[in-house]
């Protein structure tokens, strides 16, 4: 019986992941970060945005305890597997799937610490982040990096105090663009 709870209890939250995975992706996907940040509109600039997106969650969730650290350990197993199986939608083969995904999960722990630095540090350090991640294959306008550099200090700063709840709810976990 208590393992029937604890499954019941597992499946709960990884619908929960599911669901919040899927407001992350169209988030990530607004046409602003393509117009506007010019974001190339590539599988990379789309990678990076889901990234951008996740570590802005993660780092919040990792404040709120055991249950928003599993839930946020349950969003990053979602991603993964959405990505294997973006990977093999795009044609890669079985046998270098895995490597692909751990490249792409090295990309996200690396990010990760270059956009947390960022977040810390101020403006200048995230702007060079973004330059070196999101903008590496393209020469932005300065008005492009600091719109995204804003964005994500915005989407930060109103994280601060949201709860476990109002990230998981139907209009979390990001706040509308300012």
């Amino acid at each position: 019986m208590i393992f029937d709870r604890f499954s019941a209890t597992r499946r709960r939250r990884r619908r929960l992941a599911e669901e919040v995975y899927v407001r992350l992706v169209e988030r990530a996907r607004d046409p602003w970060f393509y117009d506007v940040a010019a974001v190339p509109d590539t599988v990379d600039g789309r990678f990076d945005m889901i990234v951008i997106h996740a570590h802005l969650l993660f780092r919040r969730m990792g404040e709120t305890g055991a249950e928003g650290e599993a839930l946020a350990q349950d969003i990053f197993d979602v991603m993964f597997l959405d990505m294997d199986r973006s990977l093999r939608e795009m044609g890669v083969g079985d046998l270098s799937v895995g490597k692909h995904v751990k490249g792409m999960a090295r990309a996200f722990y690396g990010r990760g610490g270059a956009y947390e630095l960022g977040l810390q540090q101020g403006r200048e350090v995230l702007r060079r982040a973004l330059v070196e991640n999101v903008y590496r294959q393209s020469e932005p306008s300065t008005e492009a990096i600091d719109a995204l550099a804003h964005y994500m200090e915005t989407q930060a700063a109103a994280m601060v105090d949201m709860p476990l709840d109002a990230m998981t709810a139907a209009t979390g976990p990001f706040p509308p663009r300012r």
